[in-house]
């Protein structure tokens, strides 16, 4: 019989649901100020608070989301089996995604190329500029880059149940029999993402992206391993019973929100005391000393790790507490995370030459994109064969 300790559950758990739909507003937010930032080269009308947004979301929010889509994944090839296991993520990753490459992220890019070619300069319509992104490039994946890392990702986790079957199970144990520590579990949590991210960090540096054969198959060189391990400690945590485990609603790690919350509060300040000493007091602004990488890099993993547990334990202390925003976004998140990036680049393209200030040109992209977003999801979802889909 199986330990009741690691029992699954066909419950939706509305506090991990939740935290998955406000990862996905937070890609919403972090997408729709990047045109208003000093950063970019996007918009005329700027502001610096954006730039703030987008290095808080940057440097934490894939990663986290990696942790909670980990969270299901021994819950789903403890009931289903590795093959169903891969053929249902397939068909909820892999299709969503090639959709993606093909047909959405071509009608959210038609707007760059607009802007840089004004009618009259150039006879590419969309159908041509659609046909020169595969056979000229760059060929652009957008927000999808997450979809085929997931799926790979899913098939290395149903690779080792298959090979080494309850190896993750037995990791799991030890998790459970600390769960009374998060203390202790999350210091060594921040080791392991040190150990993934400062070497990578160090060697390609944040802008490095890695695009095999200039195929839409991106992924950021520097955290490969980085969303990896928080992937597998999602996949790790989720062997867990819900209920009685680290993650339980009444546990020590929800209970501990406002800790987890003030360490994730010290180190963006340090991130962000960084950042400012990197703009004006480093001579070389593209070679750093070595001292002040190794800086960030701790400060960046600190963050990204408290992050990691602010959020899932928030909502989880408060999981009885009325949340009607996310609950009501939640059964379309997936849909709106997969259409969003059109209506945020048209939007922008629409905004672009109107005399606002930056902040009403931000509400008017995102109210926009989440309100069309929404709208286009939720209608989706009432197509059968999409619905079983997002």
């Amino acid at each position: 019989m199986p330990d009741p300790r690691f029992a699954t559950t066909t419950e939706r758990l509305a506090p991990f649901d939740r935290a998955r739909t406000f990862v996905t507003l937070l890609v919403l937010v972090h997408h729709s100020v990047l045109n208003f930032t000093y950063f970019g080269q996007g918009d005329s009308q700027r502001w610096l608070g954006f730039d703030l947004v987008v290095l808080f979301n940057d440097s934490f929010f894939m990663a986290l989301m990696f942790f909670i889509s980990g969270l299901f994944v021994w819950n789903s090839l403890a009931k289903k089996g590795w093959a169903t296991f891969l053929r249902e993520r397939a068909w909820r990753l892999g299709g969503p995604f090639l959709i993606s490459i093909f047909v959405l992220m071509p009608i959210a890019y038609y707007p760059t190329f607009l802007r840089y070619h004004l009618p009259g300069t150039t006879d590419l319509g969309f159908l041509h500029f659609w046909r020169n992104i595969f056979v000229v490039g760059p060929w652009p994946s957008g927000p999808a880059w997450f979809l085929w890392v997931l799926l790979a990702l899913d098939a290395v986790a149903a690779a080792l149940w298959r090979v080494v079957p309850g190896a993750i199970e037995r990791v799991g144990r030890i998790l459970q029999g600390a769960r009374d520590r998060p203390l202790a579990i999350f210091a060594v949590f921040v080791a392991i993402t040190i150990a993934a991210y400062l070497p990578l960090r160090l060697g390609f540096g944040d802008a490095s992206w890695l695009e095999p054969g200039g195929l839409p198959l991106p992924i950021q060189t520097s955290r490969i391993l980085l969303y990896t391990t928080y992937f597998f400690a999602g996949v790790i945590v989720g062997t867990t019973n819900p209920k009685t485990g680290l993650l339980a609603e009444n546990g020590a790690l929800a209970r501990r929100w406002p800790l987890w919350l003030g360490v994730a509060a010290l180190s963006y300040a340090a991130v962000l005391a960084l950042v400012y000493v990197h703009h004006n007091w480093v001579a070389d602004f593209n070679t750093p000393p070595l001292v002040w990488s190794i800086g960030y890099c701790l400060a960046f993993a600190i963050f990204s790790g408290a992050m990691c547990f602010t959020i899932p334990a928030i909502h989880l202390r408060f999981a009885k507490a009325g949340w009607p925003l996310l609950d009501a976004l939640q059964p379309s998140a997936y849909g709106i995370y997969l259409v969003h990036y059109i209506f945020i680049v048209w939007l922008q393209y629409a905004v672009f030459d109107l005399p606002l200030h930056a902040g009403a040109k931000f509400a008017i992209v995102f109210i926009g994109t989440l309100s069309l977003s929404w709208a286009v999801a939720s209608g989706l979802r009432k197509i059968p064969a999409v619905g079983r889909m997002i």
